[in-house]
């Protein structure tokens, strides 16, 4: 499950980018805007920012804005960098492996086999999805 953290991230980015030919956007705007807490909101955009996939600018006309467009901004890369790995099990993870505790061998867990599985299918599509698939499921509703 996608944590708060990073469900607010998506709302932020999904606000920057349909604002994007505003320029940079205050975090009291999205904040307000998304029913966000500007302290928590400051905390996920530095990330981001820190990260590469947003910029800043400060003083008058200031706030946060997209680097990439939303085509170049996929969505397993905000869920890696805001909730860590992707897997449902440390022993399956990529990028955050770890040895299960319990587990006597790896190579004919089933647990194992079936998990790897899960991951492939889920990265499959968390990695070819951006955030303008997004933007264009939103637009299509309104």
């Amino acid at each position: 499950m996608l944590s708060k953290k990073t469900q607010y991230a998506f709302h932020a980015l999904i606000h920057l980018a349909e604002n994007a030919d505003k320029g940079p956007i205050l975090i009291s705007e999205i904040a307000q805007e998304k029913n966000i807490s500007i302290k928590f909101l400051e905390n996920i955009l530095l990330e981001l920012k820190n990260a590469g996939i947003l910029g800043s600018k400060k003083g008058k006309g200031g706030g946060y804005y997209l680097l990439k467009t939303p085509k170049e901004i996929p969505l397993a890369r905000i869920i890696r960098l805001l909730d860590g790995a992707i897997a449902l099990l440390p022993c399956v993870s990529l990028n955050y492996y770890e040895r299960c505790e319990n587990c006597r061998d790896e190579a004919v867990c089933g647990l194992n086999d079936v998990m790897s599985k899960v991951r492939d299918a889920t990265l499959k599509i968390l990695e070819n999805k951006t955030l303008k698939d997004i933007l264009t499921r939103n637009v299509s509703i309104l």
